[in-house]
């Protein structure tokens, strides 16, 4: 959601809710990668039942990371997106349910954003390519030294949109990925997974919200279920939130800034494209080839407790003395509804309300000063009391002036401070520092070069003296002008260039919101009106009012319409939310979605229409085309007060719905069936493996050839309830599986079944409860007393836990342990950056020779460390299916030693656990024997509909 700044501000305000994950990095014995078993309880100590994946926030990193070379073709994008998704899966280890969700159509008041994003994205993509191609064709005539030009097509990321051949693809690769891991991997053995793909109209995260609304609703629902949602977006804080489900978790990547990119022309790190002088690289040291490969390159991910989160809200929107019975549930919607006038993919924010200067908590304020008077809440599952927010919205209007005064003043206070810390560097830069062989090293543990033995010191020395009398000649003073015959001038200087200069560049600003009269001023330049057309005025608030409902009503209860949208690039000011509670609120009933490839029309610039038939393709670029208008070669950004052009406003018309649709019609005949098939809307699909209750149902669907949707039996499937119709291109047992990456093998002994599912349906004019379920147990409360405070842990640094067990004992090594991997170790090893220190990413599991298990006669030798964070941490029972040799006891208060014995034990152990016959499939996952017969079902007890699994040792191998 557009909501910059808003994780930052949310983790730094309650930073409890933060949690660092636990992963079990794979194995390595004698060059044999063995697989992690997600089989085996969480390492995080907490079970999760239900993962769902947000797939656009998974693709666009795998098809063009910021952090690396991107893959050189689109198989090597599918394989990186597969092996995410298994980083992601052994975090979090769900038990019961996977859902993939792809963006698919999205609503009219998203494609507004979206064709912002996407004409931007492609004409930064022209201009970078130009200005790539510029630099290197003067460092190469200045004789710098750059690495040959790889010959490949640009990625335009244009085409992770629904309805292009790319998304096509990606859900062909999706099913057989599905396929595999239901066949080979052990941790998948009971699960059932679910994709929607980008033919299945709807944003990704809403799709998974609106599964989970649905299933809350079914009688058969378990309220306990613990949710995990991986998305980086911040609207998915709020989405989970609005469930209203007891333990929600979010599952993000950690943001690290200031992270090293490499150069996109010489691959070295430590400069941009702009700053590039073709100079090769020194080799560093002995190891220097790993220089190129910074450590810890490797993302880390975090995970978000939403549970923590409402206790922090308890405790800050808790009010005294109201004149109606306080609901936490009310006013955590209440909250949710505030944070949409700091921004979303929607709506532009309040000029007035900037997240980076407290505007939450300015509302949160006023909010509980108000509350006293409006006599209730602001909503009430999804609905708006339009009375109550104009209430709020006019409190902040009437210090709306102040606000702006105090943006200018701490704007030219940091300007002066910038100032005063540039001056202070330059007065403290040293006068001359030697280079060369005498230039200072670092010296520490990091520095992993020695120093090396200086040759021919003299000559460096003299050197070093004559560039800096060079350097001190009056020739080189930036403050002497020259005359005609190059000689200094005594009088005058030349003027200081830009980057010398103590002030840097403002962009300019028409409005000047700290002034008197900024209103008019703000009205006149975006608007092109007066500020006394109180008419105009009034068709922009009533435009926004619309919105702020159309949003909450989209978060709460699904898309109210999916042809309204916000027809200005502006926002009007809180001051002017005045008679707002009379305006309608309704929205049109029965609207549809765009087709796939009308949104394409919709969304994309004339340089993507590549991605599109050759007759619609032309409607973009033909001169006389009756739709020329909604495809501007170039484009007006206002920058609206801010400094970065990503952050300015981009001025595009907007699309006529009509006009377009019209123009369609006229190339509508000329699609081919496969394009008429990629227009089309489609649905989700539903797959389990052969051990799953639900396979034999769905297998005698397929013999029956029943055209009739059939309703789950929730007993069979976790409660899950929907409708299933037979899926004409389904995945079936015993029946090879193609794989649609020529790097991937194919599935030859497929036991895996797919069929199409449908959510249950409801009336329209249902009404979804924000309630928290009966039943629903509340989470063991988290936070203790010092937690309320900002600054904990005595002043120093907060940083978040690791798991999810406060009390959790970190491993150690005494002494005697540190004295054996000294003698064992080699000094070689320990300096190449490939050890078991290393932060690097592990070797994808795809490339290299499929793992194996270990024959009788191969010696089982661990490697030291090779687990420095043992599953032995895992507090509760045993599972049946993992017996090893000794643990240590919880409260026997010994910390854990690693050494040889219980190196060697868990090291057999775990080969134990991965040793099957055969060899192992594309993903390293071995094949399971093909029993058929021997599912390992599981009774049911009596009392409930469906099976609730006991809270440790819960899913076993039988």
């Amino acid at each position: 959601m557009g909501v910059p700044a808003f994780f930052r501000w949310l983790s730094r305000k309650y930073p409890s809710i933060i949690v660092n994950s636990a992963e079990e990095k794979p194995k390595e014995c004698n060059g044999i990668k063995i697989p992690v078993d997600t089989s085996k309880p969480n390492p995080n100590e907490v079970e999760f039942d239900n993962l769902y994946l947000d797939m656009n926030g998974i693709i666009h990193p795998c098809t063009h990371p910021e952090d690396k070379p991107a893959p050189k073709n689109e198989d090597e994008m599918m394989v990186a997106i597969f092996e995410y998704i298994d980083r992601l899966f052994n975090i979090v280890r769900p038990r019961r349910l996977l859902y993939m969700a792809i963006d698919g159509v999205a609503p009219r008041a998203k494609m507004n954003q979206q064709r912002s994003r996407r004409f931007r994205a492609s004409k930064e993509g022209v201009e970078g390519a130009e200005e790539k191609q510029r630099i290197r064709q003067e460092i190469l005539s200045k004789g710098g030294f750059l690495p040959p030009e790889e010959v490949k097509e640009r990625f335009d990321s244009n085409c992770i949109t629904p309805g292009t051949e790319f998304m096509d693809n990606l859900a062909k690769c999706l099913r057989y990925y599905i396929a595999d891991r239901l066949n080979n991997d052990p941790g998948w053995k009971n699960l059932t997974v679910i994709l929607s793909d980008a033919s299945a109209p709807g944003e990704g995260e809403h799709k998974i919200m609106d599964y989970i609304r649905r299933q809350r609703a079914q009688p058969n629902h378990d309220p306990n279920t613990h949710h995990c949602l991986c998305g980086a977006d911040a609207d998915l804080i709020m989405l989970g939130l609005a469930t209203h489900e007891p333990n929600f978790t979010i599952i993000r990547e950690e943001f690290k800034p200031n992270k090293p990119k490499p150069c996109g022309l010489c691959n070295q790190f430590g400069h941009e494209v702009k700053d590039c002088q073709g100079l090769p690289r020194e080799k560093q040291g002995e190891h220097d080839q790993f220089a190129d490969c910074p450590p810890g390159s490797e993302q880390e991910f975090i995970f978000i407790r939403l549970s923590v989160l409402r206790e922090y809200l308890e405790k800050e929107l808790t009010m005294a003395s109201l004149p109606f019975t306080f609901d936490i549930e009310r006013s955590v919607d209440d909250w949710v509804f505030m944070c949409f006038f700091v921004g979303n993919d929607f709506l532009p924010h309040l000029p007035s309300l900037e997240i980076r200067e407290g505007a939450i908590d300015r509302l949160v304020g006023i909010y509980k000063n108000v509350v006293h008077k409006t006599g209730g809440y602001l909503t009430e599952s999804g609905y708006v009391n339009l009375q109550r927010v104009q209430m709020i919205m006019l409190a902040v209007g009437e210090v709306e002036d102040s606000i702006f005064k105090k943006r200018k003043d701490d704007e030219e206070n940091f300007r002066r401070r910038q100032k005063e810390k540039r001056k202070r560097m330059k007065r403290d830069q040293p006068s001359f520092i030697p280079g060369g062989q005498f230039s200072p090293q670092a010296l520490g543990r990091g520095n992993r070069s020695s120093p090396q033995a200086i040759s021919n010191p003299r000559q460096t020395a003299y050197e070093m003296r004559m560039q800096d009398k060079q350097n001190s000649t009056p020739s080189s003073s930036p403050n002497t002008s020259f005359t005609s015959d190059r000689t200094p001038s005594p009088a005058g200087g030349i003027k200081r260039k830009a980057e010398d200069s103590d002030s840097e560049p403002e962009p300019e600003d028409n409005i000047r919101l700290w002034e008197s009269g900024w209103k008019q001023r703000y009205y006149k330049n975006k608007f092109d009106v007066d500020v006394s057309d109180e008419k105009f005025r009034r068709k922009v608030v009533q435009s926004y009012v619309e919105g702020l409902c159309w949003v909450l009503r989209y978060y709460y209860q699904g898309c109210a319409s999916w042809k309204w949208y916000y027809p200005f690039h502006y926002a009007p000011f809180a001051s002017d939310f005045e008679g707002i509670a009379d305006l309608p609120s309704d929205f049109e009933k029965g609207t549809k979605p765009f087709r796939p490839l009308e949104q394409l029309m919709g969304v994309f610039p004339a340089a993507s229409g590549n991605f599109l038939p050759p007759t619609w393709r032309k409607l973009m670029t033909d001169p006389e085309s009756s739709i020329i208008d909604f495809y501007p070669e170039d484009f007006a950004i206002d920058l609206n007060g801010k400094k970065f052009a990503w952050q300015g406003v981009a001025l595009l018309p907007f699309v006529d719905e009509r006009r377009l649709r019209a123009a369609l019609e006229e190339v509508y005949p000329d699609l081919t069936p496969d394009e008429n098939r990629r227009n089309s809307l489609g649905g989700d699909v539903l797959f389990v493996g052969k051990h799953h209750l639900l396979c034999d149902f769905v297998l005698e669907l397929y013999k029956s050839n029943s055209t009739e949707p059939v309703d789950i039996p929730p007993e069979l499937c976790h409660g899950i309830q929907g409708k299933l119709t037979l899926n004409e291109n389904a995945v079936l047992p015993d029946q090879t599986v193609e794989s649609p990456v020529p790097l991937l093998r194919d599935l030859t002994q497929n036991s895996a079944i797919s069929i199409n599912f449908k959510d249950p349906q409801f009336q329209e004019d249902f009404v979804f409860k924000a309630v928290v379920l009966p039943g629903a147990k509340k989470p063991t409360p988290v936070l203790k007393p010092g937690d309320w405070e900002k600054t904990n842990n005595n002043g120093r640094p907060w940083r978040p836990q690791l798991g999810f067990n406060r009390d959790r004992r970190p491993v150690h090594l005494d002494q005697s342990a540190f004295r054996t991997l000294g003698h064992a170790m080699s000094r070689e090893r320990g300096q190449s950056g490939s050890g078991v220190y290393s932060n690097a990413a592990p070797l994808g599991a795809y490339q290299g020779n499929p793992y194996r298990p270990l024959l009788g006669g191969q010696p089982q030798i661990p490697k030291l460390l090779s687990n420095l964070r043992p599953q032995e941490s895992w507090r509760g029972p045993t599972p049946l299916f993992q017996q090893p040799p000794q643990r240590y006891e919880r409260n026997s208060g010994a910390a854990p030693l690693i050494s040889w014995n219980r190196m060697l034990q868990s090291q057999g152990a775990a080969f134990q656990q991965n040793q099957y016959q055969g060899l192992g499939g594309p993903m390293n996952y071995p094949h399971r024997p093909d029993d058929r017969m021997d599912r390992g079902r599981q009774g049911y007890g009596p009392g409930r509909p469906y099976p609730l699994p006991p809270p440790a040792g819960r899913y076993n191998w039988n």
